[in-house]
Parts: C-alpha cells; sequence; structure tokens
C-alpha cells in the first residue's frame, strides 16, 4: 500500500527556490530570525511568508541598532541633532559595537517607524540575506513566499 506524505507549500517553495527535488531538501533544525531554513548542496535559504519576513526584517533590525549610520539614529531619536551628539553617539558605536545596542534602543523614538524606514530605504534582502542582500520571491498555490540566501 502507498502512502501519502503531506508536503507543504513552504517546502515546495523552498525545493523550487533551491532548485532541487523535495526529496533532496533538508530542513535545518534552526530558524533565521523566525524563518525556516532549507538547504541543497552548500547552498541555505530562509524562507516564509510576507508577515514572517516581516517579522524576521524587524528583528534582525532590532538585534543590531547599534551597527545602523549615526545620522539615522539620529533622525529617528528622541534627541535634537547636534554635531556634538552625533560625534558622540558614533564613538561609543565604535567602542562598544553590540554592546552599544540597548543604548541606541533607548534613544529611538518609534521603533516601528524606525523599522519602515530601514526596509523602505535598504529593503528586507539587506537585513535577512547574508549572501547578497537580496529578496527573492516565489508564488505556490496562492501564496508568496520570500527567501534569502544565507550561503
Amino acid at each position: 500500500m502507498c502512502q501519502l506524505v503531506s508536503v507543504s507549500r513552504i517546502e515546495q517553495a523552498a525545493a523550487e527556490a533551491l532548485g532541487c527535488e523535495l526529496e533532496e531538501l533538508t530542513k535545518e533544525s534552526y530558524q533565521h530570525y523566525g524563518l525556516d531554513i532549507y538547504s541543497y548542496g552548500n547552498v541555505d535559504i530562509a524562507i516564509g511568508d510576507d508577515d514572517q519576513a516581516n517579522k524576521a526584517a524587524y528583528d534582525n533590525i532590532q538585534d543590531n541598532l547599534w551597527a545602523f549610520n549615526t545620522s539615522f539614529i539620529i533622525d529617528h531619536s528622541k534627541a535634537k541633532y547636534s554635531p556634538e551628539l552625533e560625534k558622540s553617539l558614533k564613538e561609543m558605536q565604535g567602542k562598544l559595537c553590540e554592546s552599544a545596542n540597548e543604548l541606541v534602543l533607548d534613544l529611538i523614538d518609534d521603533m516601528d517607524k524606525f523599522v519602515s524606514d530601514a526596509i523602505s530605504s535598504d529593503g528586507r534582502g539587506h537585513f535577512l540575506s547574508y549572501y547578497d542582500g537580496e529578496e527573492q520571491e516565489i508564488y505556490i498555490e496562492g501564496t508568496t513566499f520570500f527567501y534569502y540566501r544565507l550561503q
């Protein structure tokens, strides 16, 4: 007797994106900011629908505030611009690196606007694709999936 195997749309999308058969697809046990990761050969992609991709980009941006352009941070901050503020913030970012993240978070006036403006400026792929900074999309059975090459 033949057993039917249920294949999810996201698995179909991942296989098509990676150019492989479903049987060749590997789902990784870890995620990329909440996006499932699939592999084929030496290529890894993170993939999800629009809501999942938006959440992943939001989380990535919030985890990496310290690395943003100083003037972009100030433009979205509660503080009024001054050359001294810009110089101090840039120095803090350079010295503290990732440890500056909480301090930068405290400066930001509206995180949703900050994230929206960052995505509008650079696109989600910039934040989610470590390989080429690109966002790709694929349409499977009524759902658009977005994928990001990781390696």
